[in-house]
């Protein structure tokens, strides 16, 4: 077990809607697992954005995804991200990176982030290139012209949103 200067344990935080959950955010899951000894997956509510599942959904989702990774669980959370961190005693935000833009959109929220609770750092991860072309929103847009995301996504989530699409073809 890693440990920080005076004896504490390294925990991270990764937010974000996973809605849908992509081949993407597991990438960067165990990539990040990898680099703490606690990984939490927080799991929100984006008010901006019209969810495919519940928040319960997406987090049993997320829990059957993580349950051989050792270290990492995964706990829904509302407010602040800021709140979320310092309530879960975390140290660190892992964001992950697709393009130059996705940087400067997420520079700014780690600025304010550090100003808000300077105790969490944000580490950025560049996703792998073979997915870097998969967001979540994409996956839905896909999705709503009939499209294949099998390859986008992990199995099981692929089989869910089949149960969630019924009316659509997959094939």
């Amino acid at each position: 077990m890693r440990q920080l200067a005076g004896g504490m344990v390294s925990k991270a935080v990764f937010p974000g809607s996973f809605d849908p959950v992509t081949v993407g955010h597991m990438d960067l899951i165990r990539r990040a697992a990898g680099m703490f000894d606690e990984l939490i997956i927080g799991v929100l509510v984006n008010a901006s954005k019209k969810p495919l599942g519940t928040l319960e959904e997406r987090v049993a989702i997320l829990e059957e995804l993580v349950q051989d990774m050792p270290g990492v669980t995964v706990q829904p959370f509302t407010g602040l991200l800021v709140d979320f961190v310092q309530e879960t005693g975390a140290v660190a935000v892992v964001r992950g990176l697709r393009t130059a833009v996705d940087f400067e959109y997420e520079l700014p929220l780690a600025q304010a982030n550090c100003h808000m609770n300077p105790q969490a750092d944000t580490v950025f991860l560049a996703t792998a290139p073979e997915y870097s072309y998969i967001s979540s929103s994409g996956i839905k847009e896909i999705l709503a012209f009939h499209g294949d995301v099998r390859d986008m996504v992990p199995e099981s989530v692929y089989r869910w949103l089949q149960t969630k699409c019924q009316d659509k073809r997959y094939d």
